[in-house]
């Protein structure tokens, strides 16, 4: 990291692929880097030009008699591995390479060409295929983006460049303030963990705030982001539709999405998600302006009941629904409103409200111990200017210094307009509308919520055997299989204290007999082939069997159901199961994702999990705290926690579970798919009746 330094605060810039031609990206960096007053030195190169822009051109880096913190390369991609060995054997620290014709198309040769050489020179790169670095404390546009964006605290780190480019704009229109605008293109050397591991030290920088097609090393992103949480992260990922598990053999496989997996490594992460460009602007503002919201008590100061409505429906949406305020509270607040005002939550003054009126509620507010936050949602009306409200809500901030944030809506027209312009500039952010000043106050709370929560470490379970799990594994691979028997997979998951249904495994009918002399009937015996994975669809599953002579008569059934249904089914035998008591249905399961490895999901089982889906992830692997989190995330939780009369179940016991199977998907990474399904959870215990674990080929 020690050459970040040169990149982003360089005293030296060399643009290697400088033009005349005023229409090339070449010409657009050194007039950018001239426009913005960048104060270094500016060295352009090409070796057919003496002059550029007025600045004497070198024909190579090598000509250069300074040294050279940052060269911006511009040439052609095939002619860019030349060209970072002259930087190399300059000197040069770090390499923004905005020529294109990579990874992206296909060239990986290419890029790992220009990787490799820059590593043999201990240079950084930033790309290759990005815009470019804008920088405001530096006063550097070293991109060919047309300006430097609005002056402020967020720091913008983007995959997509041509994306960057319109949020440069639109910094100007919203009046979103930006320390820097980094695009970082293929990430074939610095990633988004870097660029975050280096700008959690910036003074300039209060908020990071990322837009992401996709993490090379999602490990490395959560091990770097959930160690900062003296500095806000806000991330946008796109491409969070669902990317469909061909034949997925597990329900877990089928369920894990690219949203989900993403969604569950930003918790983990102390990273606050955003779902839309507007969203990753507002809730970027909110934290560079303001301090977290440290409790769950919304307050609401509106002069309008329709948009305090449309607040309250939003508060509820954003996961700080409003509360009523204590009686003191609403008896100060009654004394600045008319009778026919409202002291409850949304505090409504009416249309009658004076810019005085918000002032003094405002002020009751704040200063008041049951209010974490407040939002105030105005709509222009004849009866007061937005210009005087925005100094009272300047002035009631200014002078009751409380640790609480403040987020604004105005509804308005021109005048409204330079209110907000105004207020913005105090440090106050101000939205066109309710939903997103409380979007913006959700994302505080949530930032909040992980100060609070602070860095959830996992500590590993010591009563785990390993090695018994090791020689299984080592058998099955032995025996050139990728398939685990139920029996198998039940007596990894017991090798990890994880409770299971008594499960052997018979290949005659003999055997189940002599077998089940040491087991408790009723049983249930249930077919094992690697062909099979739904058994109860061709007959593999018999309930309840109550005696040896229905046991012999349910393992020639199923044998034979498989046979006619499935005739070219691998047979490795009948698993015999004690029937466990009825309880709770669950599921545990786990499926390794691309970027962040073994994940692990848990839901409620039959239709919670089959339709409506309702399942919650993290990365693994986890402490019990976190598994808590994953269940109180369902729609369904309070079927765990006793509805209708029946009794809590088994919390303590079932995070336990869950974060035992993180522990183990991350001790044994050539588990590729896990069930545990249904885990079937009681008042006191739970139990694993049905499991499934499938190996890497």
């Amino acid at each position: 990291m020690e050459n970040l330094d040169s990149m982003f605060k360089p005293k030296s810039i060399a643009i290697v692929g400088a033009s005349r031609d005023p229409h090339s990206i070449g010409f657009s960096v050194v007039k950018n880097l001239i426009d913005s007053k960048y104060g270094g030195k500016i060295f352009p190169v090409n070796p057919k030009a003496d002059e550029i822009l007025d600045l004497k051109c070198y024909h190579s880096v090598l000509e250069i008699p300074d040294e050279i913190d940052l060269a911006v390369i511009t040439v052609p991609a095939a002619i860019t591995p030349n060209v970072v060995e002259e930087c190399g054997k300059k000197g040069v620290k770090g390499l923004a390479i905005i020529a294109s014709g990579f990874s992206e198309v296909g060239r990986t040769d290419l890029e790992d060409k220009v990787v490799e050489i820059a590593r043999k020179y201990n240079m950084r790169i930033l790309g290759p295929n990005i815009v470019g670095i804008m920088s405001n404390p530096m006063k550097m546009n070293a991109s060919f983006g047309p300006y430097l964006p609005y002056p402020g605290k967020i720091t913008m780190i983007s995959q997509s460049g041509a994306l960057l480019i319109a949020l440069d704009s639109r910094t100007w229109v919203d009046r979103v303030g930006m320390s820097y605008l980094i695009s970082i293109g293929n990430m074939s050397d610095l990633d988004f963990a870097d660029l975050i591991d280096y700008f959690k030290n910036d003074e300039d920088t209060k908020c990071i705030s990322l837009y992401v097609e996709g993490i090379k090393n999602g490990r490395k992103f959560i091990d770097v982001c959930k160690k900062i949480l003296e500095k806000p992260i806000v991330a946008l990922k796109s491409g969070v539709s669902a990317r469909g598990s061909i034949a997925a053999a597990s329900h877990t496989g089928s369920l894990a999405g690219s949203g989900k997996v993403y969604s569950a490594a930003f918790k983990q992460a102390t990273v606050v998600q955003a779902y839309t460009l507007d969203d990753l602007f507002d809730r970027s503002l909110a934290l560079s302006l303001q301090p977290p919201m440290k409790g769950e008590n919304l307050l609401i100061i509106t002069n309008g009941g329709g948009v305090g409505v449309l607040a309250t429906d939003a508060a509820e949406k954003y996961g700080i629904p409003l509360k009523d305020p204590p009686e003191d509270l609403k008896e100060k607040l009654k004394q600045i409103m008319p009778e026919f005002g409202s002291a409850k939550n949304p505090v409504d003054i009416t249309g009658m409200a004076s810019a005085e009126w918000y002032g003094k509620a405002l002020k009751i507010a704040l200063q008041h111990p049951w209010v974490n936050g407040v939002t105030v949602l105005y709509c222009e009306t004849s009866v007061s200017d937005p210009r005087e409200l925005s100094m009272e809500i300047f002035e009631a901030t200014n002078c009751n210094r409380v640790d609480k944030p403040i987020t604004v809506s105005y509804i308005g027209g021109e005048v409204t307009e330079r209110a907000i312009e105004w207020l913005q500039k105090k440090g106050i952010p101000v939205f066109r509308s309710p939903d997103r000043a409380i979007s913006a106050m959700a994302a505080l709370r949530e930032y909040g919520r992980f100060i609070e929560k602070g860095f959830d470490e996992f500590y590993r379970f010591e009563d785990v055997d390993t090695e018994a799990v090791r020689s299984i594994l080592k058998k099955i691979k032995n025996e050139g299989r990728d398939y685990v028997t139920e029996v198998e997979a039940k007596a990894i998951l017991e090798a990890y204290r994880i409770p299971v249904a008594k499960t052997m495994l018979a290949k005659t009918k003999e055997e189940a007999e002599e077998l089940s002399k040491n087991m408790k009937y009723p049983l249930v015996a249930k077919i094992v082939s690697p062909q099979v994975i739904h058994k109860s669809d061709v007959g593999g599953v018999i309930l309840n069997i109550k005696t040896p002579e229905e046991l012999v008569n349910a393992f020639e059934k199923i044998i034979l159901n498989v046979k006619t249904k499935v005739p070219n089914a691998e047979i490795i035998g009948v698993a015999l199961q004690e029937m466990a008591p009825q309880g709770t249905e669950s599921i545990i399961g786990s499926t390794k994702d691309v970027q962040f490895g073994p994940t692990v999901m848990f839901g409620l089982g039959g239709i919670f999990v089959e339709v409506m889906k309702d399942v919650s992830f993290r990365i693994a692997p986890f402490s019990k705290s976190t598994a808590i989190d994953m269940i109180n995330e369902l729609n369904g939780k309070a079927i765990l926690y006793g509805v209708r009369g029946e009794k809590p179940k088994d919390i303590e016991s079932l995070s336990d579970a869950i974060s035992r199977v993180s522990q183990l998907v991350t001790d044994f990474p050539e588990i590729k798919e896990l069930d545990a399904n249904p885990t079937l959870v009681y008042e006191e215990g739970i139990k694993v009746v049905d499991a499934r674990i499938i190996l890497e080929k």
